[in-house]
């Protein structure tokens, strides 16, 4: 190879070099300062814990970033302002609109910069940020926040602003365990859960709010009387009563009522029933779950979906069980049946039992209590023996032991479940005994010589649900057993029916 052959190479490799130079520069030629007025810019706040109507802390947030923007001569479109008020950046599922719609604008190239008064407002997880960085890669973007600069292009900005967030993620961690150390602290004094006021009591869920506690109870003496969530929330709204949100109730949120657990003085830990809770409760224990059982099984009164004719109502729904296979029998045409009928996995059962005869068996068997129970001396049930408590303070001392052994690795996971459906279907047990009303006014006005009067006057009426609370009331199953005769006469030997504990 010749000198000049030799030359001209070196001088292609200048040439290249040179160019390569201009071409990376040229990527970054727009983070010099001088270059940046008029250029394209967008706002991001976000507040944490704010409520709903509360702006004071974003607004702030953004009053601190148009003065940056100004400094620097960045123009700010009114559509460019993003807001996330009352969202953490930290919960992995929780929805931000606003940083959404920020990435959003950023894919599409029309964000050159981002002003935010610090980069933990934008966020607190490494995957947020490993998603803004990589549309940087394609969209050169600058942040800015108010005592710093990150180009997002720099790797010794990338490198610190990882380090940032994973500090900010870490600070959050550290917040996380100690509100959840503290909630726990507060489950095992038996104190309530903080939050969202709860109907009935104060903010502080210790203090009973009169005036509200009569409207619990009357919503759960009229639910479990046979009034539906719909007929209770619209007699509500009608009186102007409020929810402790000071909304309109509605049927969903009656229903929310009926299973509040805190009303009966229940303390709840992430979904489990840890124990009594320290302060007072409105409704009795017993009644409680009692609506619990009628939640369960309670009838609709729906219309067929051909015309407008009321379907028929089973009056035994929810207390008709199978003796073959120990499950509710559910009604079918003219006809109460085994609900098991359509199960592939096991043995078809088939039993099915005319509906029409059992309930005018149960029904004369109904009307013979009705007529000799005395409502003058009704006890006061919602008590358990000391051998009965006794025995469910076993089982709950037995439910914490293997929680202990649970926790400690002593037992695998599917055992420990196992293990304590299975205690917990004996404290359960017990419990039912408590299913007697602590008052009777499900009965009122249908005891006595005049039931059978007071009965049809119900059935003319078609106030099916309040029959059907008498019947739940009164028994606690109909067990049908398997046919043993044959022909067209009905074999009332199928029906055994078992009473409910009232008072005798």
């Amino acid at each position: 190879m010749t000198r000049d052959d030799t030359n001209q190479q070196d001088e292609a490799r200048l040439r290249r070099a040179h160019r390569a130079r201009q071409a990376a520069g040229s990527k970054r030629a727009n983070s010099s300062r001088a270059n940046w007025s008029g250029e394209s810019a967008a706002i991001y706040c976000r507040i944490s814990h704010a409520n709903d109507d509360d702006q004071t802390g974003v607004d702030r947030q953004e009053g601190i970033c148009r003065e940056v923007a100004q400094r620097l001569g960045l123009t700010v479109s009114e559509d460019q302002v993003f807001v996330d008020n009352n969202r953490s950046a930290w919960q992995r599922k929780r929805k931000r609109p606003g940083w959404d719609a920020l990435l959003d604008e950023a894919r599409q190239g029309r964000v050159r910069h981002v002003l935010t008064y610090h980069p933990d407002r934008l966020m607190r997880q490494p995957r947020d940020l490993e998603e803004l960085l990589q549309i940087a890669d394609d969209h050169d973007i600058t942040l800015h926040g108010q005592a710093n600069r990150r180009d997002l292009a720099d790797p010794d900005d990338r490198f610190f602003l990882r380090i940032e967030v994973a500090h900010s993620c870490r600070s959050s961690d550290d917040t996380s365990r100690r509100l959840i150390d503290s909630m726990v602290d507060r489950a095992k004094d038996g104190r309530p859960h903080t939050g969202r006021r709860r109907y009935g009591y104060d903010k502080t869920g210790t203090e009973i709010v009169p005036e509200e506690a009569t409207v619990v109870r009357e919503i759960f003496t009229r639910y479990l009387d046979g009034d539906s969530p719909v007929q209770l929330a619209r007699d509500l709204y009608e009186r102007g009563e409020k929810t402790a949100e000071g909304r309109d109730w509605s049927a969903p949120r009656v229903r929310d009522l009926l299973d509040n657990r805190h009303v009966t003085g229940i303390r709840v830990f992430r979904g489990e029933e840890i124990g009594d809770g320290e302060w007072p409760a409105i409704i009795d224990r017993g009644m409680w779950l009692e609506a619990q059982e009628r939640r369960t099984y309670r009838a609709a009164a729906a219309l067929t979906a051909n015309d407008d004719r009321p379907s028929r109502f089973y009056l035994l729904r929810g207390i008709v069980v199978c003796t073959g296979c120990g499950k509710p029998m559910g009604g079918a045409g003219t006809k109460y049946v085994c609900n098991h009928t359509h199960r592939l996995d096991i043995p078809r059962c088939n039993r099915a039992v005319k509906a029409s005869h059992v309930e005018e068996f149960v029904t004369e068997a109904a009307l013979y209590l009705l007529e000799r129970l005395d409502l003058t001396e009704v006890p006061s049930p919602s008590s358990l023996s000391e051998e009965d408590q006794a025995a469910i303070n076993a089982d709950r001392q037995e439910l914490d032991d293997l929680k202990d052994m649970w926790e400690s690795q002593e037992l695998k996971t599917r055992e420990y479940r196992e293990m304590r459906k299975t205690v917990e279907a004996r404290i359960a047990e017990v419990e039912r005994k408590l299913v007697v009303r602590p008052t009777a006014e499900v009965l009122k006005g249908l005891v006595g010589s005049a039931a059978r009067e007071s009965w049809k006057a119900l059935q003319e009426a078609e106030n099916h649900q309040r029959m059907n609370a008498v019947m739940r009331f009164l028994f606690a199953a109909v067990k049908i057993k398997e046919a043993t005769k044959k022909g067209r006469q009905f074999d009332y030997g199928r029906i055994d029916v078992e009473q409910n504990p009232i008072w005798l």
